[in-house]
């Protein structure tokens, strides 16, 4: 066997792998792939190392992400948040393009200290990181462009920037270079520069849904058939408990409690109780899961609202266009959801069962004008 290639054993288990998809022609369809040929070759000769920097020097492309999430769904890989790795591809790769040093030394320190270090902090491995990285990179790249003019314009660097260079920089340009906020906040808070001040920008007025039309959408999520099942499930539970989709997404098959008197679900430090027809709703969505054989069927997969890529959940950017489609607002239906339960529950109630902050609940208790505004935490 050629030093570093996957042993027969290995290889034989990732054979059985893809033999036990429910759509066998589907994996004939991929073989065909010089990619994918070429990737099975270099894992059995050794060429590729049976290792996640083996696939990342493999390249990016469907097909090795592909692999990738059916070798870490089955053990034979360790589990890596994805999003948070390409962040740092693009990182690296940002940085190579400038070439300035008075650009780039700031800029590498605060997204090395700040977003990196955050991103790494809060990853989990096996999910995604979609929302954080996404937000990320868009304050990465204004903080860039931002130093950049500052250098060519001003001849300045960070340290010595002005408060008149960020009031130009903001009324020249477009709403998007007020997101270099976080990086005029780090410099405050590194010492690299204490004389620069940046406001948050102010609140835009909150979207709702009245109740009535609110209640007419849970309506038609549980009775209609315009839309699948687990796009129902995801609806009603954001229209019943203002959950957001990054989290209804990622939520465990073991949030659900199922006992022959109720059905409860864990949303936050306790499981809260679901009505009927919800809960029938839900038990049948538990038990008629899709894509669940896109591994083989040889380890369950632990998602209540399980991806295409094995051992993942459903991408958020897909179940919110879903629901968009179907013409659901869904910022507004989460915060007239919200709205609704903290008028009839305290604040500080609805936080511990529903996963929230108390100063999320306590604010939009006092956005509802609702006496449990002045409920005592």
């Amino acid at each position: 066997m050629v030093d570093g290639a996957a042993d027969p054993v290995t290889m034989a288990t990732i054979v059985t792998i893809l033999c036990g998809v429910d759509r066998p022609e589907s994996i004939l369809s991929w073989k065909r792939s010089p990619t994918v040929r070429a990737l099975l070759t270099g894992l059995a000769g050794g060429d590729i190392p049976l290792s996640h920097d083996g696939l990342d020097a493999a390249g990016q492309s469907r097909q090795v992400s592909h692999l990738r999430s059916l070798l870490e769904h089955n053990g034979l890989l360790p589990k890596r948040d994805e999003r948070l790795a390409r962040f740092q591809f693009w990182l690296a790769s940002k940085l190579d393009t400038i070439c300035e040093p008075a650009v780039r030394a700031p800029v590498e320190q605060f997204a090395t200290w700040h977003h990196l270090h955050r991103l790494r902090r809060n990853s989990q491995p096996g999910q995604t990181s979609h929302g954080p990285t996404h937000s990320a990179k868009q304050e990465v790249n204004e903080t860039i462009k931002f130093l950049t003019w500052l250098h060519e314009t001003h001849h300045r660097t960070a340290a010595i920037c002005r408060q008149q260079d960020i009031d130009e920089w903001l009324a020249t340009g477009p709403t998007t270079r007020t997101k270099i906020r976080t990086f005029v906040v780090w410099t405050n808070k590194s010492k690299i520069n204490t004389a620069l001040r940046l406001d948050a920008p102010p609140a835009r007025s909150s979207r709702l849904l009245t109740q009535d039309q609110r209640l007419a959408w849970v309506k038609e999520l549980l009775t209609g058939d315009m839309e699948s099942l687990p796009y129902r499930v995801a609806g009603t539970l954001l229209l019943l408990y203002a959950q957001p989709l990054m989290k209804i997404v990622a939520l465990p098959t073991a949030a659900i409690v199922i006992t022959p008197d109720e059905t409860r679900i864990s949303l936050g430090a306790e499981p809260v109780p679901v009505p009927e027809p919800f809960a029938d709703m839900l038990k049948d969505h538990l038990h008629n899961r899709p894509n669940l054989r896109t591994a083989g069927g040889m380890v369950t997969n632990p998602w209540l609202f399980p991806g295409h890529r094995a051992g993942k959940h459903l991408d958020p950017h897909t179940m919110m266009m879903a629901l968009r489609t179907l013409g659901i607002n869904l910022l507004a239906a989460r915060n007239s959801a919200l709205g609704n339960l903290v008028a009839e529950i305290p604040p500080p109630v609805v936080a511990h069962l529903l996963g929230y902050s108390h100063n999320c609940t306590q604010r939009h208790a006092q956005l509802a004008a609702q006496p449990w505004s002045r409920y005592v935490p």
